[in-house]
């Protein structure tokens, strides 16, 4: 396993964010929509300019329909 900085991490996070968002047909707007923030916010994570809460995440991957190891999956 690969130890990533804090920054790193949080890239590699959102690229990951981005390519399951996309490959589940979400819109950063739709996603955003459903998870009740703004859209920038989702574009912020995915740009991996914020680091977003834990709470978040699993928001997001009950949005997707998704396991939330597969977002941690980089």
């Amino acid at each position: 396993m690969e130890y990533l900085n804090d920054s790193a991490f949080l890239i590699a996070f959102g690229k990951n964010l981005r390519k399951h968002r996309k490959a589940n047909g979400f819109s950063q707007e739709q996603l955003a929509f459903d998870l009740g923030v703004e859209i920038s916010q989702i574009s912020r994570i995915e740009r991996g300019i914020i680091n977003t809460s834990i709470v978040n995440i699993n928001s997001i991957a009950n949005a997707l329909k998704i396991d939330i190891k597969i977002l941690f999956d980089f």
